[in-house]
């Protein structure tokens, strides 16, 4: 019964369970939280293409509307990038969002192998535009989106485990998603603090996804402490019974790293950057959710920083 439990909520948080067993889930059009202070000019910010062009699970239109809303409100100008990435179509934008592409094999097969979602020619591309100053965030859910991001991934130097991730830490009765903080994993950075007091994160929360071993040169923002593991699942949504656990002490769930001009974020959670309504009774969960108040506000963090807008240093 636990088990039965355990895996109909790693399927829920996901948002793919069966339209049967928790409903359909549905961007929430209501979330509208306050920005004290927007960075840029209605219309005037960086352009900033969300991905849609890789068999993408979290889009523009889809379950990344309120991502994209609230980057708007805080001025940046959103494009759906439907097209290959080349040195061509990377010229359009100035911050690409990649959220859990996949390999079209993985369209409705989530199961071993998930072969890359990008051609080399794609990541060799992105590399020279990240070198050049372009800025990379790169979100891959649990399995079978690592699988699908890892050759992207590991062009920048981080390298994805392709299951489930647990962290060890000790979940509110009822409660969805798991809270880090500042002493359970949650990182004190540039990232964190933003631009004042006001916009300083001390807490959010993730709804499952996955980890991945940042380069020592990285800035991490979530990692995962003793104890916790990741189930690598041969197929998804759910953990097979043979899935192996290996062990993700000092794994990120969060990471940022600069890279000659340009800059990437990665993260191994979805869900907290969207504002959703899951299932028949319409929970919040992401950015909306009642334990996840500073979700939001690390969002916008971590686009200012990957549109190079000066923090706070200390």
């Amino acid at each position: 019964m636990v088990l039965k439990f355990f895996l109909l909520f790693l399927l829920a948080v996901a948002g793919l369970v069966n339209q049967h067993v928790l409903g359909q889930q549905v961007p929430d059009k209501t979330f509208q939280p306050k920005i004290e202070s927007p960075v840029f000019e209605k219309g005037r910010g960086p352009r900033v293409g969300i991905d849609s062009a890789h068999h993408n699970f979290h889009t523009a239109t889809g379950r990344y509307k309120s991502f994209a809303d609230l980057l708007k409100r805080d001025g940046y100008r959103i494009i759906d990038f439907d097209q290959s990435i080349t040195e061509q179509t990377l010229k359009k934008i100035d911050v690409l969002v990649i959220s859990n592409a996949l390999n079209k094999r993985n369209i409705s097969d989530w199961a071993l192998p998930t072969p890359s979602a990008f051609e080399r020619d794609e990541i060799d591309a992105l590399k020279l535009w990240v070198a050049a100053g372009g800025s990379l965030f790169l979100i891959a859910d649990h399995m079978p989106f690592p699988g699908a991001a890892s050759e992207l991934a590991k062009a920048f130097g981080f390298t994805f485990s392709n299951g489930y991730a647990r962290p060890a830490l000790q979940r509110e009765r009822g409660a969805i998603g798991d809270v880090f903080g500042k002493t359970s994993g949650l990182i004190d950075s540039e990232i964190t603090r933003g631009r004042s007091d006001a916009e300083t994160v001390t807490s959010v929360t993730t709804f499952g996804g996955s980890a991945f071993q940042a380069p020592d040169s990285a800035i991490k923002i979530i990692q995962f402490g003793p104890k916790s593991v990741s189930r690598e699942t041969k197929r998804a949504p759910g953990i097979t019974r043979d899935a192996p656990t290996i062990t993700i002490d000092g794994w990120c769930q969060g990471a940022a790293l600069k890279m000659k001009k340009g800059r990437v974020v990665v993260f191994g959670e979805a869900a907290m950057f969207s504002a959703q309504l899951a299932g028949q009774m319409k929970r919040p969960m992401g950015m909306n959710a009642p334990n996840a108040k500073q979700n939001y506000q690390l969002l916008l963090n971590v686009m200012r920083w990957l549109a190079k807008v000066e923090s706070r240093q200390d």
